[in-house]
């Protein structure tokens, strides 16, 4: 097994890592036993891996060594090793293939899909220019609108910003994971068992998400009510069509059940919904601690779609800048740091170490985002990694918000559109305002640990001048 820190009986490596925090207890760890070392949640024996180099290999060069699903105690528990992320072998296979050839079918990663986004992309305008200047805090907003995304693909349905139960559902959702990125949550990750049977805050991150899994069921229901076979008309009618068809296969083993219907879209909710939300609220806090940066990118979109034009994907590469921009707050906002723990699924040498079948590898995705050898200023937020001496957008390997490989964001192309039309509409029509000096600007994760957090903070939302003088 590769070095590490001696763990005690029962509490493993937990004092070392509280002392300094999970995040940065981790890292210093690292430091110190090199990029694959062992960490014992509890006596649960985890292999850290860090940096781009080494979590290439992890995801890519070694990929199929660590295919399965790792311990994850809080999701194990709510999804019970179902759904899409959290099944392995032939069963996530089918899951993977099913889910990626309907997605595809809907038009993710296709223009066509570039209506749903522009369309939410509206109702957030027009939702900010009724404010008429005065300071939000649009966190909740962002949220309701990244999910408005996922549910015309997944449930084809819209919720209305004005909708009160959908917005507490959501709310309670964001408050799980505040909780889960806690001490609390991490707490539960280290000591599942005992955590259960101990009250405390942990115990909200499972009732906050009931109302959410309800609402999924609902829709799971209505469909059922609803189906016609020969007109699908989301994910969940493209699901129940297969189930039906896995029926005839009698005595065969299948993937494709409720149980694992509902699982699926509950974990692309959560994920999709939250990690969107939380990297467009990143990124606007972003935008008002930095208002030189917005004057940069409004010329750029006055040049290239001026405020007629109607901001489209295929603009990308005319824009250097809103895609490093993109980009950048992507890298910088490193929204779950410590990625999704993995396991290896057969005995294996890496790095020249053993590492046992069914080991818990945990791929710390902000080492490579914050790889030294890679980006310039790592712990600074800089435009300029992202582009080349003259001014035009460049990819950089390390950067890995989405992880890679078969284990991959499955979602990926989806969310680059949604990130980079939001953006680039927003600024079409607002300049982003903040209500305290930029200078003193506190834009800080209030929470680090399976997600950063983004502090609470208003911004005022200032119409630009359209052209013609409306």
């Amino acid at each position: 097994m590769p070095p590490g820190p001696f763990p005690l009986p029962i509490l493993g490596n937990f004092l070392q890592l509280y002392s300094d925090g999970l995040l940065p207890g981790l890292t210093k760890i690292s430091k110190k036993y090199g990029p694959v070392c062992t960490v014992y949640f509890g006596s649960r024996p985890t292999i850290v891996v860090t940096g781009y180099q080494a979590l290439k290999e992890v995801f890519t060069d070694s990929g199929d060594a660590f295919l399965n699903r790792g311990a994850i105690p809080t999701f194990d528990r709510l999804f019970k090793y179902e759904g899409l992320s959290f099944t392995n072998g032939d069963e996530w296979r089918q899951l993977r293939q099913f889910t990626l050839h309907t997605l595809k079918d809907f038009g993710m990663g296709k223009k066509s899909f570039e209506d749903p986004i522009l369309e939410e992309a509206h109702h957030v305008v027009e939702h900010f220019r009724n404010l008429n200047e005065e300071p939000f805090e649009p966190s909740t907003t962002l949220i309701c609108a990244s999910s408005n995304v996922l549910a015309n693909i997944l449930l084809g349905t819209r919720y209305d910003y004005n909708n009160k139960k959908w917005m507490e559902i959501l709310q309670k959702s964001r408050e799980s994971f505040h909780i889960l990125s806690s001490v609390w949550g991490q707490l539960y990750e280290f000591f599942p068992t005992l955590m259960k049977c101990l009250p405390g805050p942990h115990r909200k991150i499972f009732t906050f998400l009931e109302p959410l899994e309800n609402e999924l069921m609902k829709s799971i229901e209505f469909h059922q009510e609803t189906l016609d076979p020969a007109c699908p008309r989301d994910y969940i009618d493209c699901f129940l069509i297969r189930i039906k068809q896995e029926e005839k296969n009698v005595g065969v083993k299948t993937p494709f059940t409720i149980r694992n219907l509902k699982a699926s879209i509950f974990d692309m909710f959560l994920g999709g919904t939250e990690s969107t939300a939380v990297t467009v609220n990143f990124g606007y806090l972003i935008l008002i601690k930095h208002p030189e940066l917005q004057d940069k990118l409004h010329e750029e979109i006055d040049r290239v779609i001026g405020q007629g034009r109607e901001p489209k994907a295929e603009y990308q590469g005319k824009m250097p800048l809103m895609n490093a921009l993109v980009h950048e707050i992507q890298r910088y906002s490193d929204i779950f740091p410590m990625g999704f723990s993995r396991a290896t699924n057969r005995d294996i040498s890496f790095h020249g170490y053993y590492i046992p079948k069914s080991t818990n590898v945990l791929p710390m995705l902000t080492t490579a985002l914050r790889d030294p050898t890679h980006f310039e200023t790592p712990e600074e937020f800089n435009i300029k990694h992202f582009l080349d001496e003259n001014g035009k957008f460049h990819k950089n390997n390390a950067f890995l918000p989405f992880a890679a490989g078969k284990r991959g964001c499955i979602a990926e192309s989806m969310v680059r559109m949604q990130l980079f039309l939001f953006f680039t509409i927003i600024l079409q029509k607002f300049t982003l305002k903040s209500v305290v000096d930029p200078k003193v600007l506190d834009i800080s994760p209030t929470e680090s640990g399976i997600e950063n957090i983004p502090p609470a903070r208003k911004i005022i939302f200032i119409p630009r001048t359209l052209e013609g003088g409306a």
